[in-house]
């Protein structure tokens, strides 16, 4: 298949606002893509050539994306700077320039799907000593082979910018329209693979070639991670007992989830992203060997930070391990870890999902062997007691946990998030989890950094991002200590994800989420939201979380309205 095919259905797709519309392009496109190519081409319209939890990256920056289109066009770095400056669009700048090709390639070709797919997946794989030159070559090739169109795109491609409006919904309902019979039940049987394999690719391949047949045979494969239940925040301990009953409540730890796969020696450790983590935790990995009697099994925990005393430290000191790649075991002496299991969703063989939430605990504790301060199950009581539940709640913050779960005991284990089953019980003016969309340079001491952070919470609805405050506090000059965020720091992991640049106002893709407190919720004309946080401060990067994990419009305005009756 010729790549134009997808340059072309990215062109209408950006001009394009309606889900239903975009959906109906891309049943049009995924219809006549060959066997061969569906894959690819999915993965493609999603802005990737790896699934999500390959832990695999491009490692692009917007520098070496200048130098490529440059070396490919016949332009001066600088006349491609200045063009970037004014359009903020790196991709439409390799478009103009390939329109006005200073030089014409010697060679001539039509792109296909297999070559731009493979020579992207390439980059992934170039590291060591001349990896950055062999990249900004195999880029500007690939560019120099390029019409205007497919320049465009394969550049947003790389730098993870695709801009066309297509969420995993719209893209989930053109594989459903394209394979699948009409109805209910395909969508909820398409789900559920989605959930055991979260590869929209290798689904469509599936469904392509068999059908919901393909699909009802779909199991869980050990090594590649299910998406994981995630709990829904509850007002009261009073509210969850009153609709349910007796109830399963469990520390709320301030942690990482972590999904661990055993195969018989081998070893699998996942965040709720599904990023492979394996390498940064080798003492989970050897305490899993010893612990877990299963040959075969899926189980969930939080594994947390600890001191030598085996008291639980702040999360921040345990993101210094999550994105860690290098002098691991330097960080495995400095911040050791502990972890809390929870619960099992396979073993040898069997899925457990449909088990209720009572007979998964009583499966775990039969297939793990604890080890005091290390290996751990999750503290549970089960009672529906409210006073015995908020003495449970207050020694959990005592603890220095984030709060409890309350979990029903016959609920099974359901995919997502907002499936009822697990409840939250957090302090009420809790911190937020907000991206940082944008960011002004500093002058004077911050000269070189980024001095204020715009932050952006979720809108569920449209799945845009909206302002609701600038931050400039809890970040640091200067490092006093291990927990500490300076604006140099900051500024390094904010950079490669730049997407427009206009005087001293920079935007991002909102892919850093930090985790923020503040004195108080005001309702603000000047944002997006409608809402501003007064004086918001820094608590900590939560590189644990995504996109999908920063909190919502809707829940900002629930807090401003309990804030609003606590103060009456």
């Amino acid at each position: 298949m010729k790549y134009i095919e997808i340059a072309k259905t990215y062109e209408v797709l950006e001009k394009t606002s309606s889900k239903i519309a975009k959906t109906d392009i891309l049943t049009e496109l995924f219809k006549k893509t060959p066997t061969e190519d569906i894959e690819k081409v999915v993965l493609l319209i999603q802005g990737i050539v790896f699934p999500k939890y390959s832990g695999l990256e491009l490692g692009i920056a917007i520098q070496m994306m200048i130098k490529a289109i440059a070396r490919s066009t016949g332009f001066s770095v600088e006349k491609v700077e200045e063009m970037f400056k004014k359009t903020g669009d790196l991709g439409l700048v390799a478009e103009n320039c390939i329109k006005e090709k200073k030089q014409a390639s010697l060679l001539k070709k039509e792109l296909e799907v297999e070559d731009v797919f493979k020579n992207l997946q390439k980059l992934a794989y170039l590291t060591g000593e001349g990896s950055q030159d062999k990249k900004l070559n195999l880029i500007a090739e690939l560019l120099s082979f390029s019409k205007p169109q497919e320049a465009k795109y394969i550049v947003r491609t790389i730098l993870g910018d695709l801009r066309v409006g297509v969420a995993e919904g719209i893209i989930r309902d053109a594989i459903a329209k394209s394979f699948l019979p009409e109805g209910k039940e395909s969508l909820e049987i398409l789900d559920y693979a989605l959930n055991i394999y979260p590869n929209f690719g290798e689904i469509a391949k599936i469904s392509k070639e068999n059908g919901l047949k393909g699909l009802k045979q779909i199991k869980v494969k050990l090594g590649q991670p299910i998406q994981v239940m995630l709990g829904e925040k509850a007002e009261s301990i009073k509210e969850v007992i009153d609709e349910f009953g007796k109830v399963a409540a469990e520390y709320k730890y301030d942690g990482m989830r972590a999904q661990i796969h055993k195969d018989g020696e081998k070893i699998w450790i996942f965040t709720r992203r599904l990023e492979n983590v394996t390498k940064q935790f080798p003492d989970l990995v050897e305490l899993c060997k010893k612990h877990i009697k299963a040959k075969k099994c899926i189980v969930e925990g939080e594994v947390v930070a600890i001191d030598e005393k085996s008291s639980p430290l702040p999360f921040q000191i345990l993101s210094q391990r999550i994105q860690r790649k290098y002098d691991i075991e330097k960080m495995v002496k400095e911040i050791p870890i502990q972890i809390n299991l929870f619960d099992i969703v396979f073993l040898d063989d069997e899925m457990l999902f449909d088990k209720k939430l009572k007979e998964r605990r009583e499966i775990l504790e039969k297939t793990v062997e604890q080890k005091q301060g290390k290996f751990m199950l999750a503290k549970q009581i089960i009672t529906d007691n409210i006073k015995e539940l908020e003495k449970f709640y207050k020694e959990a913050l005592n603890a220095k946990q984030e709060g409890i779960f309350l979990k029903v005991l016959d609920s099974k284990y359901i995919f997502g998030r907002h499936v009822g089953g697990w409840y939250k019980i957090k302090p009420t003016m809790e911190t937020l989890d907000l991206a940082i969309i944008g960011a002004t340079w500093g002058t004077g001491k911050r000269a070189g950094w980024l001095g204020s952070f715009i932050l952006g919470c979720r809108d569920e609805k449209t799945g845009k991002f909206l302002e609701c405050g600038m931050l400039g506090t809890g970040v640091k000059e200067k490092k006093t200590k291990e927990t500490d965020i300076t604006f140099e720091e900051l500024t390094k992991i904010l950079k490669p994800l730049i997407i427009s640049e206009k005087g001293s106002n920079v935007r991002f893709k909102p892919k850093v989420v930090i985790s923020v407190d503040y004195q108080e919720i005001q309702v603000s004309p000047n944002y997006e939201s409608g809402f501003a946080l007064r004086f918001p401060r820094f608590v900590a990067l939560r590189q644990d979380k995504g996109p999908e994990d920063v909190d919502t419009v809707e829940r900002i305005k629930y807090l401003y309205e309990l804030q609003k009756k606590t103060k009456k």
